[in-house]
């Protein structure tokens, strides 16, 4: 009798599983059947709200139904990731995420959320390249001239970032690192004054993004001597890798921009939304919008995603462990 009735209960389990697992694939299936909201951590005419808002549109007529575009702003992208990270698991919250409040913030503050634990990765979309840019009136024409001129200079010269803590900072203090150069650090409230000053020669040099420097190259206001992805990067024609230009190996990094959503989302729903991520990306229109943007078009699938999210987190703590580097 016990046997009959293990046997009985296996079957039921096996029946309630069975239902459980098309219940999920009918949902999947049907997803999405109402609006998605896409949150975005940041004040409209940055760059992660640019891209997303593309990916929204793109993304709203894949599906016939409308993603809308959910500006929540502050504490450095952490206000909007974590209304994602607490938000419903069903697929129909979203969020643009992005190297600040995903990669670097939490490992210099307290953040409000666990990103192994509450996020999942679904894909990146974009990496921002940064370049290495100096006033016009810095007597060095190329990047060998310039390593040169600051290491025979100790503690002389300065580089100025968007703020201590910031992408940009973490990325020029691991070239200052690598480089052997001793110089000074002066953070600014954003990338348009720290490169005003580094215009008017206060500030002998910053890294920062392309789409923040390159129109100041082009119009000879800055010097660019080279940019941070390994590979180069069409957003900056005829500007030497760093890696290369500087004999820095393995010199590579960029802001990365991707898709998240709540952990514990059915998984036939992430792939699905994967899937539409994916086919927008293949998108000539799209592709051109982000590249407009500043972004070097970089998509990777949820597993690739996965583990390149874990390479930038030991890339970056390790950075601001060797840097010391704190928030006020």
């Amino acid at each position: 009798m016990r046997q009959i009735a293990l046997c009985l209960a296996m079957l039921v389990f096996a029946g309630a599983t069975t239902a459980q697992q098309k219940a999920s694939t009918d949902s999947a299936q049907a997803f999405p059947n109402r609006p998605v909201r896409l949150v975005i951590p940041w004040p409209p005419g940055q760059a992660t709200d640019l891209a997303g808002r593309v990916l929204a549109q793109k993304l709203s007529e894949l599906w016939g139904q409308q993603v809308v575009a959910d500006n929540r702003a502050g504490a450095g992208g952490m206000i909007g990731t974590d209304v994602v990270a607490k938000a419903v698991p069903d697929g129909y919250t979203i969020l643009a995420a992005s190297s600040g409040p995903v990669t670097v913030s939490p490992l210099l503050q307290k953040a409000p959320y666990e990103v192994a634990r509450e996020l999942a990765p679904v894909a990146n979309i974009g990496l921002s390249p940064y370049l290495l840019v100096a006033g016009p009136q810095l007597p060095a024409a190329n990047v060998k001239e310039f390593l040169a001129l600051v290491k025979a200079n100790p503690g002389k010269y300065s580089f100025a970032s968007s703020g201590t803590g910031a992408t940009a900072h973490l990325i020029a203090e691991w070239f200052n690192s690598m480089s052997g150069l001793q110089v000074t650090h002066v953070p600014y409230k954003g990338s348009a004054p720290a490169l005003t000053d580094v215009i008017g020669g206060q500030i002998a040099y910053a890294i920062e993004t392309a789409a923040a420097t390159m129109p100041h190259v082009r119009s000879g206001r800055l010097k660019a001597y080279g940019v941070s992805l390994a590979r180069g990067s069409a957003l900056t024609p005829g500007i030497e890798p760093l890696a290369t230009a500087a004999n820095l190996p393995g010199f590579d990094v960029g802001a990365w921009l991707g898709v998240m959503v709540p952990a514990g989302t059915p998984r036939p729903i992430v792939n699905r939304i994967a899937k539409a991520v994916e086919t927008a990306m293949q998108s000539a229109e799209v592709r051109e919008r982000i590249a407009g943007i500043g972004v070097e078009v970089d998509y990777r699938p949820s597993e690739d995603f996965a583990r390149y999210l874990k390479e930038q987190q030991a890339r970056f703590a390790d950075i601001i462990r060797k840097g010391n580097i704190k928030l006020d």
